[in-house]
């Protein structure tokens, strides 16, 4: 199961209290004070990990609880700390603060890390007390309870490329024609639930992570269907490659459709709609394909790319022009 959205509830462990103790041996008149300090409790840490794909492990639990920490004893024996408990994610996955509405790290990399709630701190055995005014103190302080937070996990799948269109547009299809990936595919809208990722390797030297985001509805940018979910992931591709079916199976127009996702693009994000795009007719094999591709191209005053991922027609183009465009991004970061 897919998941990309979770809330849940990270408690610290409580620090062990100190020890109110003194030496006692025989032959050892009027032995000191000897507690032992407590132990530290234990951290919360979420980690980003590669090979982790999804929040599903986090879905069905909601308190993640690190062990606390062990009390001080006597002869000077300081307690136990207890474990740090590791959160593993997917790379990609911001953190919020449920509670204050604010973001906290974004794990982008692979080993990035957060310390989300820090255990509390041991308490002072009474040994810490002894003064020149105090040769035998009673006191000891407790161990401080661990840090309590509501934290909202929320992935966003990082890809160079991003597939866009409408349901059925056939992005699933050029997903598995260009790489390894086997997303469903089927005749119907709304196939693809989820992203789905796979590296295109194009030759020996140069190799993107594709994403094939949902298809997009109009309204998705106020939250339709699964609007704000779809287009959570389309945020970090550095390249847009629209697709844009000749033949659409509800009868709508092809050149609306496109306008229409620009349209929801714009409203998520204004940053997104100015993303370096590609846009792509896709089905080259249907017979209105090749019009709708001049009409498009002349609407845009710039290149459309026509392709068949079922004939092949196409895709070493566009497979070029997408290195092309990440290379240039690539240099425009530097």
């Amino acid at each position: 199961m897919f998941v990309d959205r979770v809330q849940i509830d990270v408690i610290a462990g409580k620090g062990g209290d100190g020890c109110s103790s003194f030496r006692r041996e025989r032959f050892v008149p009027r032995g000191g004070p000897d507690g032992g300090d407590g132990g530290q409790g234990g951290s919360v840490i979420i980690q980003a990990q590669a090979g982790v794909d999804s929040l599903s492990a986090l879905a069905h639990r909601k308190f993640w609880k690190a062990t606390r920490g062990m009390h001080g004893r006597g002869s000077n024996r300081h307690g136990k700390s207890g474990e740090d408990l590791v959160i593993r994610v997917p790379p990609g996955t911001m953190i919020y603060d449920a509670r204050e509405q604010m973001a906290i790290k974004d794990l982008k990399e692979d080993g990035e890390q957060i310390t989300a709630a820090r255990g509390g701190k041991g308490g002072k055995g009474n040994a810490h007390f002894k003064s020149s005014t105090n040769q035998a103190p009673r006191e000891r302080s407790l161990g401080e309870e661990g840090e309590q937070r509501t934290l909202i996990l929320e992935l966003k799948v990082i890809a160079d490329v991003g597939l866009l269109g409408k349901p059925n547009a056939g992005k699933s299809t050029l997903l598995s024609r260009l790489s390894r990936a086997r997303p469903e595919i089927a005749d119907y809208p709304f196939t693809t639930k989820y992203p789905n990722l796979g590296r295109v390797q194009v030759d020996f030297d140069h190799s993107f992570v594709m994403a094939d985001i949902p298809g997009l509805i109009e309204g998705a940018s106020q939250g339709v269907g699964l609007g704000h979910e779809f287009l959570r992931h389309v945020e970090r591709a550095g390249v847009l490659v629209h697709l844009v079916e000749p033949q659409p199976m509800d009868g709508t127009d092809p050149i609306a459709n496109y306008g229409a996702i620009r349209e929801e693009l714009a409203q998520h994000s204004a940053a997104l709609a100015e993303r370096m795009e590609i846009p792509v007719v896709t089905k080259a094999e249907l017979p209105d394909a090749s019009g709708i591709r001049d009409e498009l191209s002349a609407k845009l005053d710039r290149q459309v790319h026509l392709i068949s991922a079922v004939t092949g027609q196409g895709l070493n183009e566009l497979t070029g022009e997408i290195v092309r465009r990440l290379a240039e991004r690539d240099r425009d970061a530097s």
